[in-house]
């Protein structure tokens, strides 16, 4: 069996969730993430790499097909060198901020978001970025006129950064999930338990998949929220994300959430780590 691993959502404006995040770190949590705001969360990212050295640090989520695939490549590969090796990339469709700028056909946002992908694990390889090509649907890269020696942004983590996706209950979500290396999941445990089994039969890869579990524990009540937790851990879930999206009574603040700390003693009884 393997330790549950826990990562906090953290809100606030740029020099308070570099603040929290340093918090989190001394409080035992094993990563954070941001709401990536249209690319700003790379920015805070590369502020908290500064100020942390072994949280992790990623993005909950990254709305893919907004942005130029190799845009995001280089800016997660160059951030992946600063942490000194410590990011986790959570793409997705990004419904909300796609209907902002007219791109609603989820379709087509979903053979994006593969082929964007694809384009993130090319261009991590550190190849010649004047020869490297890719001909999709959606996007096209030809071989470079200038005779440059350019390389491709290759990160520090090998064989790439981790690629966390949303394993829903689509068909096209479930064959995603086992393709990558993380697959976030909503629902009861029984769902995660079924969901869990849908993907690992799809899974290919030797290496153990991640499955993510987001939601939010009574911070005041450990024993509680270890037994929340633990009822997902034998679903087969290997994190835990705390979220406080809502704006509620709680007696405790983000802050104080973050000080209290993740449960602990909890394992993943799949006994894949």
């Amino acid at each position: 069996m393997a330790r549950m691993k826990y990562g906090f959502v953290l809100l606030g404006n740029d020099k308070q969730v570099v603040e929290l995040a340093q918090e989190a770190e001394a409080a035992g949590w094993d990563a954070i993430f941001l709401p990536d705001d249209y690319g700003s969360a790379w920015l805070r990212l590369a502020a908290i790499a500064m100020k942390t050295e072994r949280i992790r640090l990623g993005t909950m989520l990254t709305p893919l097909p907004q942005h130029h695939p190799w845009t995001v490549a280089a800016q997660v590969a160059t951030l992946d060198h600063l942490s000194n090796g410590r990011v986790i990339l959570t793409a997705g469709l990004g419904v909300l901020e796609l209907d902002k700028v007219g791109l609603q056909e989820n379709r087509k946002r979903a053979q994006m978001l593969d082929e964007g992908l694809d384009l993130l694990s090319l261009w991590w390889q550190g190849t010649s970025m004047r020869e490297l090509t890719y001909q999709g649907r959606h996007y096209q890269l030809t071989e470079m006129a200038a005779d440059v020696l350019w390389p491709t942004h290759k990160p520090l983590q090998q064989p790439r950064i981790p690629i966390w996706v949303v394993g829903g209950e689509k068909a096209s979500q479930v064959r995603r999930a086992a393709r990558w290396d993380g697959a976030l999941m909503h629902g009861s445990p029984e769902e995660i338990r079924q969901r869990w089994a849908m993907i690992e039969a799809q899974r290919i890869d030797s290496v153990p998949l991640e499955y993510i579990v987001e939601g939010e524990t009574p911070g005041n009540d450990p024993e509680q929220a270890r037994a929340m937790v633990q009822t997902y851990a034998e679903a087969g879930a290997t994190w835990w994300i705390e979220s406080m999206w809502e704006e509620k009574d709680r007696g405790y603040d983000m802050l104080g959430r973050i000080r209290m700390g993740p449960p602990e003693g909890i394992e993943n009884i799949q006994g894949r780590r």
